[in-house]
């Protein structure tokens, strides 16, 4: 299975992410039913069960990923294998999003009273990655493959290629900028004779022993295990914050000071307003009228 798996994935004229994806999806599929399992319905299903513990958006990627699999190897019945997929799917309503804006309020405090003067190089990072995060709206892939060059700094905004493989507008606020500077200023004696040219050094970088003294860049699991002891330095349970939940408090933040839900999709580049309007919760009329009427 290993082969066809690799001459697939070869096959594929797709973004490197999506073939990233795919490539994770085949691997789990691989894990599940065996390297010598047939390529049958009964396989399929076994993998679909696997998959109830993911997010609705993860099943269906994987799904797609086997899906395709099956019909670059010719295997599997189409009709019966539509049918588990319908079968075996969960149709999820419309969540609406909730996240502890507390703890990250804590981690924004945390990071804005760091002492800049004694602070190691990871730590100007950290507090850089967290402000950039929470005041662009950015992933956490996306801004860790942020190149130095892709930001404008008279205009303090980045041209990126963010989910979909699509280019957006990324604004970045006064305080990311400020942060990014001191970083990038205390980060300068790392590798000052480098011959990679600083464009294309990556905006944030890897300062464990194994880079050493080389600009190398960071994975979003490294970066994320990085913040995860921030977040524990600020005295937050780790598990009280989640990645995604810098960009929950960047759109709501948006939200809250508009209330323009259309202007929230622009600046959270969501395709849709209605995964925008699963933030139309907070501090909507329904809280004031509550409060006129509860706690006057």
């Amino acid at each position: 299975m290993k082969t066809n798996i690799n001459l697939f994935l070869d096959t594929l004229d797709r973004s490197p992410k999506t073939i990233f994806a795919y490539k994770n999806a085949l691997s789990q599929f691989s894990q599940v039913v065996g390297e010598n399992a047939e390529l049958n319905t009964e396989t399929y299903i076994k993998f679909l069960i696997s998959l109830k513990q993911k997010s609705p958006s993860t099943q269906r990627v994987y799904r797609t990923a086997v899906l395709k699999f099956y019909a670059f190897c010719k295997a599997g019945n189409w009709a019966e294998l539509k049918e588990a997929t319908q079968h075996y799917t969960r149709k999820p309503g419309k969540r609406i999003v909730n996240f502890n804006r507390d703890a990250v309020e804590k981690i924004i405090n945390y990071c804005e009273s760091l002492n800049k003067e004694n602070a190691d190089l990871e730590a100007l990072r950290d507090r850089a990655f967290v402000l950039t995060l929470v005041d662009t709206g950015l992933r956490i892939s996306e801004a860790c493959a942020l190149k130095r060059s892709d930001l404008d700094w008279m205009e303090q905004r980045a041209i990126i290629i963010g989910k979909g493989d699509k280019q957006a507008v990324v604004r970045f606020s006064n305080r990311s900028i400020e942060a990014l500077k001191v970083y990038l200023h205390a980060r300068s004696s790392v590798e000052p004779n480098s011959r990679k040219p600083i464009g294309s050094q990556p905006l944030f970088a890897r300062h464990d022993i194994r880079a050493s003294k080389k600009i190398l860049s960071i994975t979003s699991g490294g970066m994320w295990k990085a913040i995860k002891s921030r977040i524990e330095e600020a005295g937050i349970e780790r598990n009280a914050v989640r990645i995604h939940d810098f960009r929950h408090y960047f759109v709501t933040m948006t939200y809250l000071s508009k209330q323009d839900l259309k202007l929230s999709q622009i600046l959270a580049r969501h395709e849709s307003i209605s995964t925008t309007n699963r933030y139309a919760h907070f501090g909507s009329e329904v809280d004031i009228a509550y409060n006129d009427i509860f706690n006057k």
